[in-house]
């Protein structure tokens, strides 16, 4: 029996004869026999070339055949290979090992392989092949900020030093890992601890630490965590600034502890590669008792200074009058002014007139008071 196949410009039929490619039918119309006889033996099919990519269970036999291979693009790709096919200019897939297969006829079919030995993956278009779907089977990655630095390792070994930007790794290759160093100034309380002083109070001190990590790789490779070594230091030079003092001193000369223990906890920082701007007490939380305590104590002293005050003005208000007394009485000039001073001061708003004559002005107007008073 006689059998027609069309196969359309966009087509290819494949002719198989017990399971074997027998032809390939172009575009155009064949007359193929197809036999009765018991059991498959012509398999017809056709494929449609429009269609980027070519995938079949047969396809490593296909591609044998010249006439199928000429319009494919095969990719063959070992274990330690991978590969980026771009069609017509735009990101068709990323494919892994082993054979792959593309028609060419209808569109520009462009391949990139890779070898993921080198481990790291560079593009001028990395950031569309990773947002490619399925990108992640392929690649890791990691993006730094400007105020960053990334100290980057191979198989554990430090082999770079990341600055600001995006970069990608392949999976499958050596063994990347990253740590992120921030490389902006930053502020670090150290939680209140109980400490005692030199005169056996026992107080809870709040210390703020501003500081900047100024080596990277110092910070990543010389303690474990760079943060945490600092917390750690900046308590223990705390308790020995704090257990040298009383909590006199302590509560006059704050700034003065802050200083030493900055200029204690730079030098033991800066072996791990970071620096200190500034060191402050915070908080410095007394037990409930103490508090009372201290405050009956200023209430005492601030009587007392008060008490001092009011003695030293009384002193200095008596010394002035006995000098005044002294003064006039070597001055009776003055002394007579003073009496005339004293005498507009007593006859203020008054309307009466007086006529005084000669002598001691003190006896006249005794006189006249005296007078009045008998009226």
């Amino acid at each position: 029996m006689r059998k027609t196949i069309r196969i359309r410009k966009h087509e290819l039929g494949l002719w198989f004869r017990h399971s074997e490619l027998y032809q390939v039918l172009e575009p155009g119309k064949h007359a193929v026999w197809s036999l009765p006889f018991r059991g498959r033996i012509n398999d017809f099919e056709v494929l449609n070339t429009l269609s980027p990519r070519f995938e079949h269970e047969d396809l490593k036999a296909l591609v044998r055949d010249q006439c199928v291979a000429s319009r494919l693009s095969v990719v063959d790709l070992k274990d330690t290979e991978r590969a980026l096919v771009w069609i017509d200019g735009r990101l068709g897939a990323i494919l892994a090992a082993g054979v792959h297969a593309f028609w060419n006829q209808n569109a520009e079919v462009v391949v990139e392989r890779f070898n993921v030995s080198a481990g790291r993956f560079e593009h001028p278009k990395l950031e569309t092949i990773e947002n490619f779907p399925g990108g992640v089977r392929f690649f890791t990655g990691v993006r730094v900020e400007s105020h960053e630095q990334v100290m980057l390792f191979k198989d554990g070994k430090l082999v770079d030093q990341l600055g600001a930007g995006r970069y990608a790794f392949w999976r499958g290759g050596p063994n990347f890992t990253w740590k992120s160093v921030d490389l902006r100034e930053q502020v670090e309380d150290i939680q209140g601890q109980e400490i005692m002083t030199a005169d056996k109070v026992t107080l809870r001190v709040n210390l703020v630490v501003t500081h900047r990590v100024t080596d990277a790789v110092k910070a990543v490779t010389e303690v474990v965590d760079w943060s945490q070594a600092l917390y750690r230091e900046a308590q223990l030079e705390l308790r020995a600034a704090i257990g040298g003092r009383s909590l006199e001193k302590l509560l006059a000369d704050k700034d003065e502890v802050g200083g030493e223990i900055k200029n204690r906890l730079a030098k033991r920082v800066a072996e791990f590669g970071v620096s200190v701007s500034g060191v402050g007490l915070r908080d410095i939380i007394l037990p409930g008792d103490m508090k009372v305590i201290l405050n009956q104590v200023i209430v005492a002293e601030k009587q007392a200074e008060a008490n001092l005050i009011r003695r030293r003005e009384e002193t200095a208000a008596a010394r002035s009058q006995a000098n005044t007394a002294k003064l006039l009485e070597q001055n009776p000039v003055l002394a007579r002014m003073k009496e005339l001073e004293a005498l507009q001061e007593i006859l203020r708003g008054t309307q009466a007139t007086f006529v005084l004559g000669q002598g001691d002005l003190s006896e006249q107007i005794s006189s006249l008071i005296k007078r009045e008073a008998v009226k």
